[in-house]
């Protein structure tokens, strides 16, 4: 581990853990959307990372939808919430188990607006309980249907059914979108290479009605040419 990363590193985890402390104290729902738009801007521009959204025409401007995206690297729901930040539509993330608990992320991600997915638990009817309350209160859901970072050489893995069950459950139109650049990639360059700006490409695509019995991620697939 070179000094650079080491460097950002540390930096990451005391910003990280500094909003978290913010997110913790802020009750206001809607100030605490605003304070993760301004973790991501505030994070992205010390990377020196743009993000560049592709047929933003199709992005809506309100209303709530299961938002589903690849996923190749940590910074993936920053690129997502700058993406998302000229429009009204708010939403919390599903994050695994290993988030809640983890050093670097936890107080973040218990407070920013989250719901747990447990995938050892034997009943999963809290959690579906839990996206339903999200819903009701006006709530988009967002989430990564292949349910880990791909870390292999491919676009993208394989989806795995829940998102769809998701979308069914709560009358969710299916909100599609695909970070087109290797983020995960970009992310090693800018730490890397400070004094480089680098951008990142995030492509919008059509709405997928939550009726619609094709696969998801076939559906994914074709939307953008996979």
């Amino acid at each position: 581990m070179n000094l650079k990363l080491i460097s950002m590193a540390f930096y990451a985890t005391y910003l990280t853990n500094k909003f978290g402390f913010l997110l913790k104290n802020e009750k206001n729902k809607n100030k605490k959307m605003l304070l993760r738009e301004e973790y991501a801007k505030t994070l992205l521009k010390k990377l020196k990372l743009n993000v560049n959204v592709i047929n933003k025409e199709k992005l809506p401007i309100d209303g709530k939808y299961l938002l589903i995206s690849n996923h190749r690297s940590i910074i993936d729901p920053l690129i997502i919430e700058t993406a998302l930040k000229d429009t009204k539509i708010r939403g919390f993330w599903i994050a695994k188990k290993e988030l809640y608990n983890s050093f670097f992320f936890g107080m973040f991600t218990r407070n920013a607006g989250s719901i747990l997915l447990d995938r050892e638990a034997k009943n999963m009817a809290p959690f579906f309980k839990d996206i339903k309350e999200v819903v009701k209160d006006e709530n988009s859901i967002y989430i990564f249907p292949e349910g880990t970072r791909n870390k292999q050489n491919t676009p993208l893995s394989s989806f795995k059914e829940g998102a769809r069950i998701i979308a069914l459950k709560n009358r969710l139109p299916i909100l599609p979108v695909y970070i087109k650049t290797n983020a995960n990639e970009v992310l090693k360059e800018a730490i890397n290479s400070r004094t480089k700006e680098l951008t990142i490409d995030i492509e919008i695509g059509e709405l997928i009605d939550y009726k619609d019995k094709t696969s998801l991620e076939e559906n994914y697939r074709k939307i953008f040419d996979l």
